[in-house]
């Protein structure tokens, strides 16, 4: 067997040891934490973990097509009542920025580095972002893995916890009891939404590829379900494996430097996202659990686990973090430059 493939082989294993293992426990969201742990636990350990690569990206586009499904006549009809809190979202952003920057500036990084390790984008765009700024990219994917994998271990707990919200909601139905003709068709718009939106260069193309030709068949009355269990189970799976594969390889100077500075980082975001989480919930422009996952600073791919197994208005959440994401990339770039990072010469 190729060596790539060996270990891609043995962390696949290991994810399903860990899945298997959280399952036992009965603890919440086994198919997405098991992974997770066990794979950041092997890292960290210096175990030579790889990546899923393609597949991991192709487990994205189920997602997409889990929230496309859920975006049903009701659903948009409902948009102009969620407009007041939408309109929070661009002054959240700039809030975290305005805090962001100078934290990471006092903690010793350069310009650029700070910029975007600030910004609560994309992992990927803010590395690309970053590496054309001359920012120290490995400590750009180090901060930004640590808040993800920071919020989405507390998220669980503060929901459980502070909203009393279970995280045992139905994520899907399982295949046997689907349409193959639907099936077929979620399978198609997944796979083709995510080349199409690859290919003219959008953003977070493997979630907003499938999502946004999903909803078009599900406005269409096309489609009246989302993918099944097995998928949606598949997708945490190789979500956790990611997130616990951004450890391999890290020094101890990285520990240090990078991860330690991400974790304070992600108190301080919390303390904000706590803060618009009761603005939003005291003015009556959603109910709790909503407000929190909507403005929780987490990935995409991440929060719509967390809303699907709550029973979330998976609308609600995903049109304010479609709006974060649109911000942080239209405006990240151009703030930048009001902050002193500059396009390196040559």
């Amino acid at each position: 067997m190729p060596p790539q493939l060996a270990r891609r082989a043995a962390t696949l294993a290991l994810a399903l040891l860990g899945a298997g293992l959280f399952h036992l426990l009965h603890l919440p969201l086994p198919f997405l934490f098991g992974p997770m742990t066990a794979c950041l636990i092997a890292a960290l350990a210096g175990a030579p973990l790889k990546g899923m690569g393609p597949v991991s990206t192709l487990a994205r586009t189920v997602l997409g097509a889990a929230v496309g499904a859920s975006i049903t006549p009701d659903v948009v009809a409902r948009i102009p009542t969620m407009a007041g809190s939408v309109a929070l979202v661009p002054v959240y952003v700039a809030i975290i920025g305005l805090v962001g920057f100078p934290f990471f500036r006092r903690m010793g990084h350069d310009p650029a580095t700070a910029w975007y390790a600030a910004m609560p984008g994309g992992l990927q765009d803010m590395v690309t972002f970053g590496q054309e700024a001359g920012a120290d990219i490995r400590a750009l994917s180090l901060i930004h893995a640590t808040r993800v994998l920071i919020l989405v271990t507390l998220a669980p707990i503060i929901l459980t916890w502070a909203y009393g919200s279970g995280l045992g909601g139905a994520i899907g139905t399982p295949a046997r009891d689907l349409p193959l003709g639907e099936m077929a068709l979620l399978a198609l718009a997944a796979v083709a939404g995510w080349k199409i939106a690859e290919r003219i260069g959008l953003f977070g193309a493997s979630i907003l590829g499938p999502m946004v030709l999903t909803a078009a068949l599900s406005l269409s009355d096309l489609i009246h379900t989302r993918p099944p269990t097995e998928a949606i189970l598949a997708a945490q799976l190789f979500i956790g494996i990611g997130i616990g594969v951004h450890y391999v390889g890290v020094t101890l100077r990285e520990l240090r430097a990078f991860i330690l500075s991400g974790l304070a980082f992600v108190a301080l975001l919390a303390a904000l996202a706590a803060l618009f989480t009761e603005l939003v919930t005291l003015t009556g422009l959603a109910h709790p659990v909503e407000a929190f996952l909507a403005f929780a600073p987490g990935g995409q791919a991440e929060m719509t686990v967390l809303a699907l197994a709550t029973g979330a208005d998976l609308g609600f959440v995903i049109l304010h973090h479609l709006t974060r994401m649109v911000v942080v990339i239209l405006g990240a770039p151009v703030a930048a430059r009001l902050v002193g990072v500059k396009r390196p010469p040559g």
